[in-house]
Protein backbone atom coordinates (compact mmCIF):
# COMPACT_ATOMS: atom_id res chain seq x y z
CA UNK A 1 0.00 0.00 0.00
CA UNK A 2 1.35 3.90 -0.94
CA UNK A 3 1.36 5.91 2.38
CA UNK A 4 2.06 9.98 2.92
CA UNK A 5 3.83 10.04 5.81
CA UNK A 6 4.10 13.37 7.93
CA UNK A 7 7.57 13.31 10.46
CA UNK A 8 8.78 15.60 12.64
CA UNK A 9 11.93 14.41 14.93
CA UNK A 10 12.89 16.37 17.70
CA UNK A 11 16.20 16.00 18.89
CA UNK A 12 16.45 16.93 22.78
CA UNK A 13 19.19 18.80 24.60
CA UNK A 14 21.23 19.13 21.42
CA UNK A 15 23.04 22.18 20.52
CA UNK A 16 22.60 21.66 17.02
CA UNK A 17 19.42 20.38 15.10
CA UNK A 18 20.30 20.00 11.99
CA UNK A 19 22.73 17.03 12.51
CA UNK A 20 20.29 14.85 13.69
CA UNK A 21 18.15 15.70 11.71
CA UNK A 22 19.83 15.16 8.62
CA UNK A 23 21.25 12.01 9.49
CA UNK A 24 17.49 10.85 10.14
CA UNK A 25 16.10 12.00 6.54
CA UNK A 26 19.52 10.07 5.15
CA UNK A 27 18.40 6.94 6.69
CA UNK A 28 14.93 7.41 4.93
CA UNK A 29 16.06 8.26 1.17
CA UNK A 30 18.95 5.00 1.50
CA UNK A 31 15.43 2.69 2.37
CA UNK A 32 13.91 4.09 -0.76
CA UNK A 33 11.74 6.68 0.37
CA UNK A 34 10.92 9.67 -1.82
CA UNK A 35 11.05 12.58 0.94
CA UNK A 36 9.51 16.33 1.34
CA UNK A 37 11.30 18.72 3.31
CA UNK A 38 10.47 22.04 5.44
CA UNK A 39 11.47 23.79 7.82
CA UNK A 40 9.90 21.64 10.87
CA UNK A 41 8.50 18.42 9.37
CA UNK A 42 9.12 15.98 6.06
CA UNK A 43 6.53 14.25 4.20
CA UNK A 44 7.74 10.33 3.26
CA UNK A 45 6.20 8.58 0.03
CA UNK A 46 6.38 5.20 -0.80
CA UNK A 47 5.16 1.49 0.14
CA UNK A 48 4.14 0.66 3.56
CA UNK A 49 7.06 -1.82 4.58
CA UNK A 50 9.73 0.26 2.98
CA UNK A 51 8.43 3.64 4.40
CA UNK A 52 7.52 1.92 8.25
CA UNK A 53 11.17 -0.31 8.30
CA UNK A 54 13.06 3.39 7.45
CA UNK A 55 11.27 5.17 9.92
CA UNK A 56 12.26 2.76 12.81
CA UNK A 57 15.90 2.29 11.43
CA UNK A 58 16.20 5.98 11.29
CA UNK A 59 14.71 6.56 14.42
CA UNK A 60 16.63 4.01 16.22
CA UNK A 61 19.60 5.38 15.09
CA UNK A 62 18.54 9.00 16.39
CA UNK A 63 18.17 7.76 20.20
CA UNK A 64 21.38 5.57 19.91
CA UNK A 65 22.63 9.79 20.02
CA UNK A 66 20.70 11.83 22.03
CA UNK A 67 16.94 11.72 23.38
CA UNK A 68 14.50 13.21 20.96
CA UNK A 69 10.90 12.57 19.90
CA UNK A 70 9.54 11.65 16.87
CA UNK A 71 5.83 12.68 15.36
CA UNK A 72 4.43 10.48 13.16
CA UNK A 73 1.30 10.72 11.00
CA UNK A 74 0.19 8.43 8.44
CA UNK A 75 -2.23 8.75 5.07
CA UNK A 76 -3.16 5.97 2.84
CA UNK A 77 -5.58 8.64 0.99
CA UNK A 78 -3.05 10.61 -0.86
CA UNK A 79 -2.04 11.72 -4.12
CA UNK A 80 -0.52 9.71 -6.49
Amino acid sequence: MYLEVDVSLYPLAEQYLQHPVHDFIEVLEKHGCEVENSPTSSIVKGESEKVFEAIRIGYEQAVLKSGCVLIVKVSNVCPL
